[in-house]
């Protein structure tokens, strides 16, 4: 593997992040992390929008389009949904990875479904397919390797990675 970019500029760009959405993001919203890549990434982020005077919801929602396999079905399952009532609420949506649109498109309408009152969606990395797709920010343009760590996986190994790598 190749480490792409290292913990110390993974937590800069989170850093960055939460700077942009702290004005934003306050105690009328929930953050909704997308499982399972998303956990460390959204982890850090709340921490980030905490020591900013942020004090959003917390939840998540599981949606799966990839299983085990390297590449995209292209269908968009939820294997488990919200826990919280967000009727009325605005709602950041974080997600590892950004490259076919698909994932967030369809949490974006799910939870708007559910009575959001708006919805902002981030994700960590965006790939270079999905360069020109809707999404209100992004931590790191990354290239079209396959990535792991930071949340990112290989067939479920991985995530735990402080750094992103690309898989030989």
């Amino acid at each position: 593997m190749r480490i792409l970019l290292s913990a110390e500029e993974i937590s800069q760009r989170v850093n960055a992040l939460a700077d942009r959405f702290s004005a934003q993001v306050n105690d009328d919203w929930t953050v909704v992390a997308l499982l399972q890549g998303a956990i460390p990434f959204a982890a850090d982020l709340m921490r980030a929008l905490e020591v900013r005077g942020s004090h959003p919801i917390f939840d998540s929602l599981w949606l799966e389009s990839y299983r085990d396999a390297r590449e995209s079905s292209g269908k968009v399952v939820v294997r488990s949904d919200i826990s919280r009532a967000i009727e009325g609420r605005g709602v950041l949506i974080v997600d590892d990875v950004f490259d076919s649109g698909r994932t967030i498109a369809y949490a974006r309408a799910h939870l708007m479904a559910k009575g959001a009152a708006q919805t902002l969606a981030c994700a960590f990395v965006r790939k270079p397919e999905a360069l020109g797709q809707d999404i209100d920010a992004i931590g790191w343009d990354g290239p079209a390797d396959f990535l792991i760590g930071y949340g990112m996986d290989d067939k479920g190994r991985y995530r735990g990675l402080p750094y992103i790598a690309a898989l030989d």
